[in-house]
């Protein structure tokens, strides 16, 4: 394990903040996640200083303590946040945040806590799992030490998730842990104390309490994961999913009849999001991995003849975007990108036919735009079949769609498709003003682009213009 009196003796503002201590008659301690992350051998950027006085009496410490560190390192910036006795600043690309050691209780309808005054013992007993419990002493007297109060270290070793109090009293006081415990579950690959996923169902109805914007921040969080379908699947296995995305949780289930059976939705959608985060970062591409098959529960029919059908899933899924991303407060910014995902996800799978007409083509490309690249992605995530000889089949499909998609992309030049004649030009042309006649003349010259009548220049677009100004003038 690290040498954490090593490690800290090499920070200066580890060693400035334990000068100070001893002028304040404080003890602190770096707690928590940053703690955790060292054990890990995970990246830090961001760091907890505890602050305990040693009257036990000093509402202000982690206050006062932080301005007079940040005098010493020279930092101008420093946030104070009185109401919450909080202070943070930024020093060496590294955020620092102080809180004096607090005791907190809860009331049933509400995850804000009532905050006092309250000892080490007393803060480290608040804190949600056992790996987020460990503290390192800054003091002289006892600079490095670690102090494990809950077994954290043989917890991370044995990587598994545990509150250091009982689960259920962890949750109801403040529902979002349990998101939490899915959170970091999936970002450290660990597994969950039994305990918890009983308590998460039993306390699952408690979310409803949280903010949205806190419950979409954490979900967010699991996608963003090495492995987003470790906690996709506790928030379904503990009935939390219902509660928070009930459309993903319906996606679960296989029915058969006769000799035909579909496969389970969910599974499926997990290993899509998993495919795409081996490759991909973006996190929105992995939402819209989510999403691709939102609406089969709702499409699904058993045709006598080919068995179980899921006709109008895409175009319904991409319906369902907008109500979703206002209930979860996503950003509109990102929603016509998810929907075209979404909306499109099958089309690349019917261009591989060799009939497929450029024009088919040249409206795949124009109607995904900067997105291309990413659509195949999805695409090629969404093969899930455990039989190699098949997937290397479909992915010899994607790569053959590709190459026809590029082959039309650089003949015709629509990097970045729009009429070659303007709308200031059609307008200087026929003497009109802004208006829908406009519009209507730009398209009429970008769908002949597109059906192949006229090349993707001005010169043949200018020609077609004057040959049907008498439709609109």
């Amino acid at each position: 394990m690290i040498d954490f009196k090593k490690y800290i003796n090499q920070k200066d503002y580890f060693i400035a903040a334990s000068e100070i201590a001893d002028e304040m008659n404080v003890n602190i301690y770096a707690v928590g996640g940053f703690v955790r992350d060292l054990i890990l051998e995970r990246n830090v950027d961001d760091i907890d200083i505890l602050v305990v006085p040693q009257n036990n009496l000093n509402t202000d410490s982690g206050l006062n303590f932080a301005k007079k560190l940040a005098r010493a390192l020279k930092v101008k910036d420093v946030s104070l946040f009185k109401s919450f006795g909080t202070a943070h600043f930024a020093y060496q690309n590294i955020d620092l945040e102080f809180v004096g050691a607090r005791k907190e209780s809860y009331s049933r309808d509400s995850r804000n806590p009532k905050v006092e005054v309250g000892t080490f013992e007393d803060d480290i007993n608040r804190r949600d799992f056992t790996i987020n419990t460990l503290a390192i002493s800054l003091n002289k007297s006892s600079f490095g030490e670690l102090i494990d109060t809950f077994g954290g270290v043989n917890d991370i070793k044995s990587k598994l998730i545990k509150t250091p109090l009982d689960p259920n009293i962890t949750f109801d006081d403040d529902p979002l842990r349990i998101l939490r415990a899915f959170r970091f579950a999936s970002q450290l690959n660990f597994k969950l104390d039994e305990k918890i996923l009983v308590a998460a169902n039993n306390l699952s109805k408690r979310l409803e309490i949280i903010a949205q914007e806190r419950i979409t921040e954490e979900f967010f969080k699991i996608l963003a994961s090495p492995k987003p379908s470790v906690g996709l699947k506790l928030l379904y296995d503990s009935g939390v999913m219902k509660v928070i995305f009930p459309e993903v949780a319906n996606l679960a289930g296989v029915e058969q009849r006769k000799d035909f059976h579909h496969k389970d939705v969910f599974l499926h959608t997990c290993l899509v999001v998993d495919n795409i985060a081996k490759v991909s970062d973006n996190v929105w591409l992995r939402f819209a991995g989510l999403m691709h098959d939102i609406a089969k529960p709702v499409t699904k029919k058993f045709d006598e003849k080919v068995g179980w059908t899921f006709h109008g899933h895409e175009e319904k899924g991409a319906r369902w975007m907008k109500s979703i991303f206002n209930r979860m407060k996503l950003p509109l910014t990102k929603l016509h990108y998810v929907q075209i995902l979404v909306r499109l996800h099958l089309r690349p799978i019917a261009l591989i036919s060799d009939v497929v007409t450029d024009s088919a083509i040249r409206r795949f490309i124009v109607a995904l735009g900067e997105d291309l690249e990413d659509m195949i992605t999805l695409c090629r995530a969404d093969i899930t079949s455990k039989n190699p000889e098949k997937v290397n089949r479909y992915l010899a499909n994607y790569d053959k769609v590709m190459n026809k998609v590029r082959d039309v992309k650089e003949r015709d030049k629509l990097r970045e498709f729009q009429s070659p004649v303007g709308g200031e030009e059609i307008m200087k042309i026929f003497n009109i003003p802004p208006s829908r006649k406009v519009g209507e003349i730009k398209t009429a010259i970008e769908e002949a682009i597109l059906d192949g009548e006229i090349g993707n220049n001005y010169e043949e677009a200018f020609a077609f213009l004057m040959k049907i100004k008498d439709r609109f003038i």
